[in-house]
């Protein structure tokens, strides 16, 4: 009999382990489109072709933008993209060529930027529960992990970190809120492995982050033409695609991930 109910405990972990989440309208996978730091060429060229495709995106500022630029992003968020936080100054480490350094930081140093920036997006947009990006995708402040204290705030919800092209989310059950990785590009990225990238996500069933900088433009940039190809193939293949907000890909995962899986919903 015990050996029995050790065979029954191991089949129910098996299929609680390869149990998928069941994503909304049937879609297959979800892809979130994340840009960083705030950049021109982002509102110049990746929005009017997000626009074209008639897609969303989460684009992550900092304190760069200004009275030009600020009237630009507000519309965005009028029109259902997501901004989130990414400090006011972007410290990295010195060795990134950052001309702020994060190793002068304290965890709370690095907390009290991350709120002041709240402040100043919520004179923008007036949304809360913001998400976060952690610059150069680092967690270090003063050469010390600041994930933790981050999370003992109440100022983000969730915060993303880097990757590569194996980036992809499948196992949401052990998936910490606050180190949701993403596929960190390089400059020059091709549109083909873009679409790579896409392709992976939807052959595992899972969700992709995807992080941009400068697109046809800026630094570390990707070419409009890749971005372009990249637009393309998601809405060729939006039946099978959910493409979302960072926050509400990561509510409804949140939600589903609990044991009343059936009662997620999409906001």
């Amino acid at each position: 009999m015990k050996r029995i109910l050790i065979i029954l405990l191991f089949i129910n972990f098996t299929v609680q382990a390869q149990e998928k989440i069941k994503w909304p309208q049937h879609k297959k996978a979800v892809i979130v489109l994340t840009y960083d730091d705030a950049l021109e060429s982002q509102l110049n060229i990746a929005v009017p072709q997000l626009d074209a495709a008639h897609l969303t995106a989460t684009f992550f500022l900092t304190g760069d933008i200004n009275r030009l630029t600020i009237p630009r992003w507000r519309a965005l968020s009028k029109r259902g993209y997501e901004l989130g936080n990414h400090t006011i100054f972007h410290p990295c480490l010195s060795t990134d060529d950052n001309p702020v350094p994060s190793e002068k930081y304290t965890a709370y140093g690095m907390i009290r930027e991350i709120e002041v920036m709240n402040h100043f997006l919520y004179a923008v947009d007036g949304q809360i529960g913001r998400t976060f990006a952690y610059p150069c995708a680092e967690t270090l402040a003063g050469g010390k992990d600041y994930v933790d204290t981050l999370k003992k705030y109440d100022m983000v919800k969730y915060a993303r970190i880097g990757g590569d092209t194996n980036a992809v989310i499948t196992d949401f059950k052990h998936l910490d809120p606050f180190r949701v990785p993403s596929y960190g590009l390089e400059d020059g990225t091709t549109g083909n492995q873009l679409i790579a990238f896409v392709k992976s996500t939807l052959k595992h069933g899972g969700m992709g982050v995807i992080m941009f900088h400068g697109i046809g433009g800026d630094y570390i940039t990707t070419s409009a033409k890749a971005h372009q190809e990249l637009l393309n193939y998601i809405r060729d293949n939006q039946k099978d695609l959910w493409v979302t907000t960072f926050q509400k890909a990561m509510d409804y995962v949140t939600a589903a991930s609990k044991p009343a899986a059936h009662s997620a919903k999409v906001q």
